[in-house]
């Protein structure tokens, strides 16, 4: 923990939750005078990893009849379309078999990316995969872009014209720390206060297994803003406790603060972990249906509409087909 305390993540990147609210204000708020200004907002990533700004309508009237068809996402929608690339990152992780620690450190980077940045100026899609690169590379567990990208079947280009912009807008401050370290060391301490035998050890191992899952919940809140790591592992374990009852968690806690010298009190500690708790409960994966309606606004935001993609590809497919039939024809 004294990694941490001196660390740039916590002198950066806790906020209170009032502060949270006021990033992504301004990212959404930003956006929004994009799309009243251009008539789109999404941003092109170019080879060298420069953005491209979209080009301003050329009349006022035009800009004004634009914005007048296409609405921006609400924070509240932003925040849908985050959730589902939140999941779909842990999905990705899993699938390749990543440490947890990879998982976590790209969440984090992902969640920092758009305390800068609107989903409607970024594709979250691309920087969810960036993201997973670049926490590949950070954690010393390296997968080239090529290889993630086939995994997924996405252009591996993507992911590289992406990283510079992704490093730049984590302030390049690239050592996170994730909770997943600080639920093995207390659950070490936690065999040590009850004096664990045997019998014990696996109870342990089980609580300790029940406290990861525990964490992959909290990852997906804003948690990793708000709460330092440990604490966050605590709340963990702490409800991974009340279902296999291992110790008395109270005296467990006195224990830990008495031990490190620790700045809060027992009572500003639980005040954290129930606040911890809250936010996993009140954790909720949209809808099939609103993200159909959230994705078409947001395709909308982009310049792009899913009915001209269709037919873009549906054109593509048909010349294609056309043009294996003439060559079939003239062999």
């Amino acid at each position: 923990m004294a990694d941490f305390m001196t660390s740039t993540h916590r002198a950066k990147w806790i906020f209170s939750p009032q502060k949270l609210v006021e990033k992504y204000e301004a990212a959404n708020q930003r956006a929004r005078q994009t799309l009243e200004k251009c008539g789109a907002t999404l941003m092109e990533v170019d080879v060298d990893g420069s953005l491209s700004y979209p080009e301003p309508q050329t009349t006022a009237n035009d800009s004004a009849e634009k914005h007048s068809r296409i609405k921006p996402l609400s924070i509240e929608e932003e925040q849908c379309i985050k959730v589902f690339y939140e999941n779909k990152l842990q999905e990705v992780c899993k699938n390749f078999h990543f440490p947890h620690k990879i998982q976590a450190t790209a969440l984090i980077f992902f969640k920092r990316f758009y305390l800068q940045w609107s989903v409607m100026e970024h594709q979250p899609k691309n920087i969810m995969l960036t993201c997973i690169y670049a926490a590949c590379k950070i954690e010393e567990n390296h997968v080239s872009a090529e290889e993630l990208g086939k995994g997924i079947s996405q252009d591996h280009q993507m992911i590289l014209n992406n990283e510079m912009i992704v490093y730049q807008s984590l302030e390049f401050d690239l050592i996170v720390y994730a909770p997943y370290r600080s639920v093995v060391g207390f659950t070490d301490y936690m065999k040590e206060f009850c004096n664990a035998g045997e019998d014990e050890l696996q109870t342990l191992k089980a609580l300790q297994n029940t406290a990861t899952l525990e964490i992959d919940k909290m990852m997906l809140t804003d948690g990793p803003l708000l709460f330092p790591p440990g604490q966050m592992a605590l709340a963990g374990l702490r409800t991974s406790n009340a279902l296999h009852n291992v110790v008395d968690f109270d005296s467990f806690l006195s224990r830990i603060l008495s031990h490190q010298n620790s700045m809060h009190t027992m009572a500003e500690l639980q005040e954290s972990l129930d606040a911890i708790d809250s936010w996993v409960r009140k954790y909720r994966s949209p809808s099939e249906k609103e993200l159909k309606h959230i994705n078409r606004k947001l395709k909308s935001c982009w310049g792009l509409s899913s009915h001209d993609e269709g037919k873009k590809r549906e054109k593509k497919s048909k010349h294609k087909s056309k043009k294996s039939s003439n060559e079939a024809q003239n062999t």
